[in-house]
């Protein structure tokens, strides 16, 4: 394994919790420390992290790039999935889509009508678009028949969700909403067998913000869920 990649692989195990002496690096990856410096110095200059004194900090965006950085260069893929938290996914996404003025909830449960749960990892709205996300870590080894699996059952789940929305419309603020479109969207770390699946997005973590700029220009070409809003519907809340 390149020197490179263990030191990409350590950062991404050490900075978990926070900012970590520098010195650590070099220890924990058991590599002489003049050669970790050279290639901090060198992350230091991509901007994968900051070198402040002491202290390495990376933060969960920049720990995201030092992953897709690491698998670029050929490290294992699960190995570095492991080290990487999966809040990080979601606080990315929350970051992109607040960029762009959205209202996003995260872990979303709702019951449709028939009785059945569900939950939708981030819900990130600005009027009239809805965004259903879920997050996937795909596996090097998943096959294509279980992605497709997984797309399916996201517009599944998205779906329900759209046709249960005027039950609780206010708890993701949208009182002041007539309508709301829906469109399913499966964020991943990497680029997967699909840019588009049946019209449902596949988008790179890293892609987003770019994704989410052009997203109002092509919701009625992605698959979405239409949902009107009337006075009777409005007063109707599920808890």
């Amino acid at each position: 394994m390149s020197v490179e990649i263990e030191i990409l692989a350590t950062l991404l195990k050490l900075t978990k919790k926070g900012p970590i002496d520098y010195s650590l690096v070099s220890r924990t990856a058991r590599i002489p420390a003049q050669t970790a410096e050279k290639v901090l110095e060198k992350l230091v200059d991509s901007s994968l992290v900051k070198w402040e004194g002491k202290l390495i900090k990376a933060s969960p965006d920049q720990r995201v790039r030092i992953a897709v950085q690491a698998l670029s260069l050929g490290a294992d893929f699960e190995r570095i999935c492991r080290l990487l938290e999966w809040r990080e996914f979601e606080s990315i996404a929350t970051t992109a889509f607040e960029t762009y003025n959205h209202h996003v909830l995260k872990n979303f449960r709702f019951t449709d009508g028939n009785g059945k749960r569900w939950e939708i990892d981030l819900l990130a709205s600005k009027q009239p678009v809805i965004a259903s996300v879920d997050c996937k870590q795909w596996q090097r080894n998943w096959a294509r028949s279980s992605i497709i699996k997984a797309l399916e059952q996201h517009v599944e789940r998205t779906e329900a969700f759209a046709n249960a929305l005027p039950k609780f419309y206010d708890r993701i603020n949208l009182e002041k909403w007539e309508y709301a479109t829906v469109v399913p969207i499966v964020l991943s770390l990497l680029s997967g067998p699909f840019k588009l699946y049946h019209k449902t997005p596949v988008v790179p973590v890293l892609q987003l913000q770019s994704f989410l700029n052009e997203l109002p220009a092509h919701v009625n070409v992605l698959t979405h869920f239409s949902q009107k809003f009337t006075n009777v519907n409005r007063k109707i809340t599920d808890y």
